[in-house]
């Protein structure tokens, strides 16, 4: 399985990293079964985060029709009204920026491949319904950009990890390691989630959410 994590100005480090770590380590524990790398839409390239000026480099394009895992990762910065925050700091404007970019034709051609599952991590949601791609579709994102989301004709759910087939997003930003460890589980194997688990001394939080099942009633 391999893993493209997508990277854009702006780019919240910890969304790309912690499940970058997950499956380099779920790649070590499968005996390279899994394999990951940071991609940008134009190619390799230094890529300045939101996180105070921290930069991570993009070793690959995005390639759409490589089977495996896209992963979109969100923003880093300040939530706030016009004007009220600069524009190199103001998460919606660095989301944005995205659709200016090659990005949205290259994960419309990853969602349309049925080789495969584009995933997302806190603002990454945003990006990709921004960009009309999941109108219908089950996902959730941070709490401050679920009223967006649902805008923008998502199905929003408030979960810590959202499963609709070959879209899986995750929430706030730590829920990248969540979203990595449930990725392995459900692509590689439960005993390769379980040793990249102990070894990050870290357990999954939350019930993976799928629209499957009796829906609950009120309690």
């Amino acid at each position: 399985m391999h893993v493209q994590i997508v990277l854009f100005d702006g780019v919240d480090p910890l969304d790309a990293v912690a499940p970058f770590e997950v499956f380099v380590a779920g790649g070590i524990a499968s005996a390279g079964v899994v394999s990951v790398e940071m991609v940008a839409a134009e190619g390799p390239r230094e890529v300045v985060s939101g996180s105070g000026g921290l930069v991570l480099r993009a070793t690959a394009a995005l390639d759409p029709d490589r089977a495996g895992l896209v992963l979109v990762p969100g923003a880093a910065g300040r939530v706030g009204e016009p004007g009220e925050v600069p524009d190199d700091e103001s998460i919606p404007v660095l989301l944005g920026r995205t659709l200016t970019t090659a990005l949205p034709t290259l994960l419309k051609a990853a969602m349309d491949n049925p080789a495969v599952t584009v995933t997302s991590v806190c603002g990454g949601s945003l990006v990709l319904a921004m960009a009309g791609l999941l109108e219908g579709r089950y996902a959730t994102t941070h709490h401050q950009g679920m009223d967006l989301l649902d805008a923008t004709g998502v199905r929003a759910v408030d979960a810590r990890v959202v499963d609709d087939g070959d879209l899986v997003t995750g929430a706030g930003v730590t829920s990248g390691l969540d979203l990595g460890l449930y990725l392995l589980e459900r692509e590689v194997g439960p005993r390769i989630a379980h040793a990249v688990e102990q070894l990050f001394a870290y357990e999954r939080r939350g019930v993976v959410w799928r629209a499957h099942g009796p829906a609950p009633v009120t309690v």
